[in-house]
């Protein structure tokens, strides 16, 4: 099996990740908030850690150093934070948000693919 990891593109990784950790504190945050009955808010905290221990599995399958794929991580973070805050709770981020998160990206690229 660790050979067939190997094959996959570390972008895979990057991306379920994100996914998984955005969609579980989102879960985890609606179980906090929103008004459910207790067994309801138990069962959506419950959700949202597995997909947060998903998060973590998945990251850290990929088949690169932590210190190559953080800053790409945290870039397409940003994207996918923005992606899921409109699907789950629609709204929109606002013109510092997107100024901030153009930094974020800029930043993690750099992080990523700045040799010296």
């Amino acid at each position: 099996m660790l050979k067939f990891i190997q094959n996959i593109n570390p972008f895979v990784f990057i991306l379920v990740a994100t996914v998984l950790e955005v969609t579980g504190d989102s879960i985890v945050r609606m179980s906090i908030y929103n008004n459910h009955a207790v067994i309801a808010r138990i069962g959506l905290m419950l959700i949202g850690a597995l997909l947060l221990f998903g998060y973590g599995f998945s990251l850290n399958l990929a088949p690169v150093e932590f210190s190559q794929i953080v800053g790409l991580y945290i870039a397409t973070l940003f994207i996918v934070w923005q992606v899921i805050n409109f699907i789950a709770f629609r709204t929109l981020p606002t013109t510092h948000i997107i100024v901030g998160g153009l930094l974020v990206i800029i930043g993690g690229l750099l992080i990523t693919f700045w040799k010296s």
